[in-house]
């Protein structure tokens, strides 16, 4: 008698779902990444909502999209890097190595997961900042931001996957924030890069998160380089990134069950 063996599609929706399920049924991690972005654009982007920049930019609409690049940032760096160590801490990593499902299938349900979770906190933001602070763009302009933000997001989740396998469960949350908070700031994300100090202005474009800004921005007119350049920094983050977490990956796998 032979046994059906479900199809690889079946069992990546499957563990998609349970992932998704994981993830909402922890309050920090549903709350932190879908309502601080609202709270932050509330505090800083609602009152200039309506001004205008030096080139003519809707200053509310500069804003939005910066505060959606962190929402969408903050989902990957925050949802791979706390709960990868999470995972590690409670020994999940060592049940599911004891399943039969395969790893590749593991890692890609978490990637859709973190995409799935970026767009509903950069929608989320959007509806916010168009029924509360009266922001309009053509349609098409939206799904460019959302499009941008999520297909430049590949070296926030490879970072989110460096720190989770190098940090315990009890560091990885004080680490992050060590990491991306900083970055965020330094690349003009919670306000104008020209406005920050000249030490930091040198620094930022050597940072993965100022070129994902510069791509989100390259949508409504505001970017300060081609769409290239930002792919091109982008993409060789997300290489770096990647090796590197493949390293601590492969470093916890032997030390585990070799």
């Amino acid at each position: 008698m032979t046994r059906a063996v479900a199809g690889l599609g079946p069992i990546l929706l499957a563990q998609i779902r349970s992932e998704v399920r994981l993830r909402w049924r922890v309050p920090a991690f549903s709350a932190s990444n879908l309502v601080l972005p609202v709270v932050l654009f509330s505090f800083f982007g609602l009152p200039f909502v309506g001004k205008t920049t030096p080139r003519g930019l809707d200053v509310g609409v500069v804003l939005l999209t910066s505060f959606a690049a962190y929402a969408v940032g903050q989902v990957m760096v925050y949802g791979f890097g706390i709960g990868v160590a999470m995972e590690r801490g409670q020994r999940i990593d060592v049940l599911m190595r004891a399943t039969p499902l395969p790893p590749a299938i593991h890692l890609a349900a978490k990637v859709v997961v973190a995409m799935l979770f970026g767009l509903l906190a950069a929608l989320i933001l959007f509806a916010y900042g168009t029924v509360v602070g009266g922001i309009r763009m053509a349609p098409g302009l939206w799904l460019d931001v959302t499009a941008r933000l999520l297909a430049g997001s590949l070296p926030l989740i490879a970072l989110g996957f460096a720190v989770g396998y190098v940090a315990g469960p009890n560091a990885a949350p004080a680490i992050v924030n060590l990491i991306y908070l900083p970055l965020a700031f330094a690349s003009g994300l919670f306000m104008p890069p020209d406005q920050l100090p000249h030490v930091v202005q040198r620094i930022a474009p050597y940072l993965p998160t100022y070129h994902y800004a510069q791509l989100a921005w390259g949508a409504i007119g505001a970017a300060r380089e081609p769409v290239g350049t930002s792919l091109g920094w982008l993409a060789a983050y997300t290489v770096v990134l990647l090796w590197l977490a493949t390293r601590a990956y492969r470093r916890e796998t032997s030390r585990k069950f070799a």
